[in-house]
């Protein structure tokens, strides 16, 4: 729906009126946690561009009723403590530059930080501490009609005295006159809010609903960011601990509404402190419980290894409202886990689809409602000849998962792979092409080179000691070197094994025949609950 007239302004005050309004609290900085990123020479630009009257892009402000914890210091650029007031203008976009002003012409003199003077003789801009000239203006003095007099008097004695005060005088008037556009969004919901800057915030700076959710605090003795990161300090030991934000803010929408849209997640804020600090607290547990499911259950070691954020939320939310692990049919949840992973269930759908399946999955796994089909179809035979193998794709990540369950072994020592180094950094170099692309590419071998199917996990020491050569002579080579153990070395692979398929004369069309077939058993069970 358009933006009405309304609810969106647009003024052009000078820098006198925007330092008047910081000073008593009328423009604020909310508190989205973002670093302030300029440096000095970017801030003399800005000012730069000021004294020559160049056009330095508007300020986005948000005027609303709405509390955000707003910011008191940015950088080494300081703004000052101010009461709260009703309604307030909060910096949306444009907060660099906003500061840099107040930092150089509105902050008292005494204040620390960021603050400029301008050299009349060389006709550029400096640190006041560095400045080591006399005819070194400073920015702050600017709106003080007695000690501009003063410094202007003081430049007499100077024999460029009527050039120097004729700088000094187009300085002065070029800040008191600058004109700044600023447009005001008034009485927007955060809803409104979110997509409207993501368009007009000239830096790309993402602004998330988390965002939003920390700078709309309940109060100065809750901070939801400090509660989210004791969250992730306690999921730090599992290898956890780089969860986002965004999905502890979706759990904690999860647990206490049953949904994750963005409606429930913004309805959070109705909760009083000591409601949510008792909901941080359910999620943690909660979270932890489904971390020890991933990395005990489906070996999942990293963020990188899960195929969809939409399953640590349900199993979240599985556990939180089962009470007890025992209350939790385990088969059943490796159904709902693999079918999602190997269907990609959660690859669209979005907020409200996945809103859909807490209650789903809730009941599948501890009421014994629905069939394990309704979360997904396993793949066809033949589907692992064409997938790609990639770390951005469920399927691959799955497969990997399910490789890893097997305890695999390096085809060419028999030694174990270290599993957890090759799934917690999705590893690329612990995973090698049975048949290498380079050798394919050569024999213009039809097919998908980098299909699943011809995917193995091999140890990275392992892997360059292979590198393109021709399989039907390494793989040769490897059953020789590992003699009756080759069949089970294989068979952790979920290769076919040495006794019952010809790799010295096999083409690579044959080899993803029969691993197909491999894998595509392998998938069936684990999408009925099984283990291989």
């Amino acid at each position: 729906m358009p933006l009405s007239q309304s609810r969106l302004t647009t003024a052009t005050p000078d820098f006198a009126d925007l330092i008047a309004d910081i000073k008593k609290g009328a423009i604020k900085i909310p508190q989205f946690q973002r670093k302030f990123v300029w440096k000095e020479p970017q801030a003399f630009k800005l000012l730069d561009s000021i004294v020559n009257n160049y056009p330095i892009g508007s300020l986005l402000m948000w005027k609303t009723k709405v509390k955000l914890a707003a910011e008191r210091n940015i950088g080494n650029f300081k703004l000052p403590e101010t009461d709260d007031l009703t309604p307030t203008d909060y910096v949306l976009d444009g907060q660099q530059r906003i500061t840099v002003i107040y930092a150089s012409i509105g902050a008292p003199d005494n204040d620390e930080g960021f603050s400029p003077g301008y050299d009349l003789e060389a006709r550029q801009f400096v640190l006041m501490e560095e400045a080591k000239s006399s005819l070194v203006f400073p920015l702050r003095s600017l709106y003080s009609t007695t000690k501009v007099l003063n410094f202007r008097t003081g430049l007499q004695t100077n024999q460029e005295a009527t050039q120097l005060q004729a700088e000094l005088d187009n300085l002065i008037d070029a800040f008191t006159k600058y004109k700044l556009p600023v447009v005001v969004l008034k009485d927007l919901s955060v809803e409104e809010v979110c997509p409207i800057f993501e368009r007009i915030n000239s830096s790309g700076t993402r602004l998330s609903m988390y965002d939003l959710m920390v700078a709309a605090t309940w109060s100065q003795e809750f901070d939801l960011n400090g509660k989210v990161a004791q969250i992730a300090q306690s999921l730090k030991s599992k290898n956890y601990g780089k969860i986002d934000p965004d999905t502890i803010l979706k759990c904690l929408a999860a647990l206490n509404f049953s949904s994750i849209r963005q409606d429930q997640i913004i309805n959070l804020r109705s909760l009083t402190k000591e409601q949510m600090a008792q909901l941080v607290e359910n999620t943690r547990q909660a979270l932890m419980r489904a971390v020890d499911t991933l990395v005990t259950e489906f070996g999942i070691h990293g963020w990188e290894f899960l195929p969809y954020e939409a399953l640590v939320i349900i199993l979240a939310y599985v556990f939180h409202k089962a009470g007890s692990a025992e209350k939790v049919d385990v088969p059943r949840l490796r159904q709902w886990f693999w079918r999602s992973a190997f269907g990609q269930r959660y690859r669209v759908g979005g907020e409200n689809f996945v809103s859909k399946d807490l209650t789903a999955v809730l009941e599948f796994v501890l009421d014994n409602k629905g069939k394990a089909i309704d979360f997904g179809e396993r793949p066809y035979p033949t589907f692992w000849s064409k997938v790609p193998f990639r770390a951005s794709n469920s399927v691959s990540v799955a497969f990997a998962l399910a490789l890893a369950s097997l305890s695999p072994r390096n085809l060419t020592n028999g030694a174990a792979v270290d599993v957890a180094v090759a799934l917690s950094h999705f590893n690329k170099k612990e995973f090698h092409h049975v048949y290498p692309r380079a050798y394919l590419k050569k024999e213009k071998a039809a097919g998908e080179h980098n299909a699943v199917a011809n995917i193995c996990m091999l140890a990275a020491s392992e892997n360059k000691a292979i590198s393109d050569n021709d399989p039907r002579v390494y793989v040769s080579e490897c059953v020789k070197k590992l003699g009756p153990d080759a069949d089970a070395v294989f068979a952790s692979n979920l290769l076919p094994v040495p006794s019952q398929f010809a790799y010295e004369t096999a083409d690579f069309m044959d080899f993803i025949v029969a691993r197909c077939k491999l894998v595509d058993e392998a998938v069936g069970k684990l999408c009925d609950g099984k283990h291989l």
